[in-house]
This record gives structure tokens, sequence and C-alpha cells, in this order.
């Protein structure tokens, strides 16, 4: 069976507060873990009143008190904002605590507002070397091979697990797979935020041709994140998908954010000082029934040509939430039995790597 893992953001609605947010939070960690899933990754959001989630770091720590064996992660930290020294000691915090149950995933989006970014960054903010640079010197203090030519040679990023973290390079473009595909690194393609198939292919295909093996990954290994909404009818899942909506923010200067919400764009597009237009659009889900779901994400398999897949379900209503990642593990369980052709597809052995 394909590895099948969660990404949670901590949604927050109207009159429920972020005490809410995180306990369903944890609920889902925890039901997670009881159902199967691969992994429970957690988001990083700044000055937003649509999701809690803004310190992944603290969350896991608590989410690893809550749970027994599921791995827990980062989807991702915004290393732009901080001292990749820093980020490394926090991880190496909760690699010591809960051995080879921790993941970090690397994101290359600000995480919020430029409002938000300029409080992260203060006066410095000119003076952050780029990402690259940044990841780069994250894994040598992550795993401890600081070069005797480094300014800081001889330093260690304490405590010193026996297995640190997990590090991943998460992205929604060509850019963040040629950055991963360089470093060595397991790449997740964010389809949820970055829905153009063409793109996504482009960015998979440039990952798998270009990487470079590392110590930690001697093949690329690649994952999907996407919508998923699973229902006991097409109706239902119909029904809960017309909550989702694709906003986009395109700024004169070229950048293009995805937000939550039109408010957000709005606001994002005030704050940044520049002419801009907002695109929304019905996001890009795959949805049905168990069985059609099912079919769906082999599809997707086979097109993209994906090690894993990681889920993200957005459903208003907490308990149908919950339903959508029951009807989704029961219905691999219930074709892996079922129907071996197509678990024969999920796991892999017939998998044909799509070319551009």
């Amino acid at each position: 069976m394909i590895p099948v893992g969660i990404l949670d953001q901590t949604p927050t609605y109207e009159q429920e507060g972020a005490e809410i947010s995180f306990q369903r939070t944890v609920e889902l960690a925890q039901l997670a873990e009881r159902l199967g899933y691969r992994r429970f990754w957690v988001s990083e959001h700044h000055d937003s009143s649509n999701v809690s989630g803004s310190s992944p770091e603290v969350l896991i720590s608590y989410l690893l008190a809550h749970t027994q064996k599921i791995k827990l992660g980062s989807g991702g930290v915004m290393l732009q904002h901080y001292s990749p020294y820093k980020v490394a000691e926090n991880f190496n915090v909760l690699a010591a605590l809960a051995p080879g149950r921790v993941e970090l995933g690397i994101g290359r989006a600000p995480g919020g507002l430029p409002r938000s970014t300029r409080a992260l960054q203060g006066e410095a903010a000119a003076l952050q070397p780029p990402l690259d640079v940044k990841l780069q010197e994250l894994r040598q203090y992550l795993y401890h091979r600081v070069p005797v030519d480094h300014p800081l040679a001889g330093i260690q990023a304490s405590p010193r697990p026996q297995q640190p973290a997990d590090l991943f390079a998460l992205g929604a473009s060509p850019d963040s797979a040629q950055l991963a595909a360089r470093l060595g690194l397991p790449y997740v393609f964010s389809l949820f935020i970055n829905s153009d198939e063409q793109v996504a292919l482009q960015a998979l295909h440039s990952y798998r041709e270009n990487f470079i093996p590392s110590e930690e990954l001697r093949e690329p290994h690649a994952i999907l994140a996407l919508s998923v909404i699973t229902a006991e009818t097409e109706q239902e899942a119909d029904q809960l998908a017309g909550e989702n909506l694709s906003v986009k923010i395109h700024l004169e200067s070229g950048r293009v954010l995805t937000v939550a919400t039109i408010e957000q764009a709005e606001e994002f597009g005030r704050q940044s000082r520049e002419k801009y237009r907002i695109e929304v659009k019905e996001a890009k889900v795959v949805k049905g029934s168990p069985s059609s779901v099912y079919k769906q994400l082999a599809d997707i398999r086979l097109r993209y040509g994906v090690q894993e897949f990681i889920v993200h379900t957005v459903i208003r209503d907490f308990a149908k939430r919950i339903r959508s990642f029951e009807l989704l593990q029961e219905a691999f369980v219930q074709y892996e039995y079922d129907s071996p052709e197509a678990a024969a597809v999920l796991s892999g052995s017939s998998v044909q790597q799509h070319h551009l």
C-alpha cells in the first residue's frame, strides 16, 4: 500500500477559539495513529484568524506526548524567517524526546502577511541569505556535518540525538523541486496550493531528473500533498467540497501567493503596497465515495509517479472531517483485500513513471 499521511492546519472558525482548534488537532493526530496513517504534519501560519498553528515545533511536542508511535512533523517550518541553528536545536530536542518519530518539512512561502514577515525578521530582513543557503546550513547542523572551513567550525546543535529528524523540502514550483534535487532531499509538491497539473508534472520530472544522491537519500522520493474529501456518497462529497475555494493574489512584482480567503488576499495586497489582482475559483479536490476516491488516487499515483500521499481535508463540520479520514482508510483496507490489482497499483509494483 502506498503510504498516506495527513496535513492539519488547525483551522479556526467563527465563534470558536484557539483552544477548540488545538483540541481538534490533538484528536485528529490520535485518530490518524489509530487508523494507521503514516504521518501527521502540522503547518505554520502567522497573523491569521483562520488558522491557529503558528509554532509547529511547540505543537509537535504536545502531540508527541499525546500519541505513541505515529510520525509527527512540520508541513512546514518557514526557514526564511529563522536561524538554521535554532531550528536544528528545536528539532534535535524533539528527536531526542521521541526517537524515530520526528520529521522536519521546510516550506518556501512566508506563511503570513507582509507585516508578519517584517515582525519575524525585523531589521535583518534585508540580510537574509537565500533559502537554499539556509537549508544547506540547517542540514549541516541537523546531521552534525559542519565543514572545517565553516565560520563556526566545531559547533554542535545541542542536544545530539541518536536519530535526528528526517528532513523534507516542500514546495509548489519547479524551483522548489530543483532545490530538493540539488540537496538530495525528499520532495513534497503541494498540489492543494498549486493545482496546475502541468506545473506539478514539470516539478516532479525536474526533481527526478536532477536528483543528486545524499548521505540520507540515495534515490529520489516524491510525495504529493493534495486535497481529499471522502464521504458516504458522491452527492455528499460534492456538497462538502463546495466549501473549498482557491484564492490567489497576483502581485505586480510577479509573485503569486495562495491565501485562505478573499479578505486575506485584499489585506495582503494592501500591506504589500503593490498593485495586485485576486483570482478566485473552485479548489481542485479529490472527492467522492470511498471507492471513487481510491480509484482517483490510484490514477494520480500512476500519472505523477509519486511514492506517497499527504492528504489535506478542509471540512468545517468536524465530525464529517473525521468521517472522511475514516472512510479513506476503510477504502484502502477494502481494496487491499478485495482488489489485488488495485492494491498492486498503489503499492508501486506496476507504476510507470510519467515523463514530460
